[in-house]
């Protein structure tokens, strides 16, 4: 029993050994790598970039876009050694020339550091032109091949600087928004418009209309009297007068006028 449990500790003090040494054995490679990119980055990548940017046949070719980013590849690897992204090349040598129009030569390198990204290493160095400091950001492969992905030169700015750059974005955001919210009110302002020509496109010509034919007006009706006998008339009111008196006779009766009464 004893010798079981001895042997059980061996072998677990033998993993253990064994798992250190492979944590520091990569931790070496690792630290290697490492100093490997930052020896690239200041003595070959960064003095590539400044040849480039100075070269006036090679500026020729970028503006001109003449070259692929194959045929950067190999005329980077042809004449210095090193493997480059062609787009990332091209891209480090714009950078480096708008970073030196406002911070000046470089006069000096300073301090660089590293740090590791997975499968990149990350590689940043200090530098010191004529006007300004500035800082390098090198990318490059988690490997010895060190090739180069991505390059930039970024200018140090004082707190003020900073504060008067982030004021001018603000105002220009907030004046491109005060822009075009006129312009979308002077557009609906004209959508009142819209009906009146469409009615003035659609607006068919009008046809004449006859005026209707006058209606005769309607006859006066005219009422005729029927033409009696005046005598026959008087005879018989002056016997209805008689009859109405108790005589028997009309004599003594005189009617002298007869009217038509009112009928209501």
């Amino acid at each position: 029993m004893k010798k079981t449990v001895s042997l059980v500790c061996v072998l677990a003090c033998v993993f253990a050994l064994t798992a250190c040494g492979s944590s520091d054995t990569a931790n070496t490679y690792q630290t290697d790598k490492q100093t490997n990119a930052e020896t690239v980055a200041t003595d070959s990548i960064i003095p590539i970039i400044e040849a480039s940017a100075s070269s006036g046949s090679v500026m020729d070719v970028i503006n001109a876009d003449g070259y692929t980013d194959e045929e950067w590849e190999s005329a980077v690897y042809n004449s210095f050694g090193i493997e480059v992204d062609g787009s990332a090349y091209v891209s480090a040598v714009n950078s480096y020339i708008d970073g030196i129009e406002e911070m000046g030569e470089i006069v000096s390198i300073g301090d660089v550091t590293s740090s590791v990204d997975d499968d990149q290493i990350i590689i940043y160095v200090d530098v010191v032109g004529t006007e300004r400091t500035g800082q390098f950001e090198i990318i490059v492969s988690n490997d010895y091949f060190t090739k180069l992905e991505s390059c930039s030169l970024n200018v140090n700015y004082t707190m003020g600087e900073k504060m008067s750059k982030a004021a001018m974005n603000t105002l220009l955001g907030m004046g491109m928004v005060f822009v075009v919210l006129i312009i979308i009110m002077a557009i609906i302002s004209l959508f009142k418009y819209i009906p009146m020509i469409q009615e003035k496109f659609s607006k068919k010509p009008e046809t004449p209309v006859a005026a209707p034919a006058p209606v005769p007006a309607a006859p006066a009706e005219v009422y005729e009297e029927e033409e009696t006998d005046d005598t026959e008339l008087v005879a018989v009111i002056a016997a209805a007068v008689a009859a109405f008196e108790g005589q028997t006779s009309t004599d003594g009766f005189v009617v002298r006028s007869i009217r038509r009464a009112k009928r209501y």
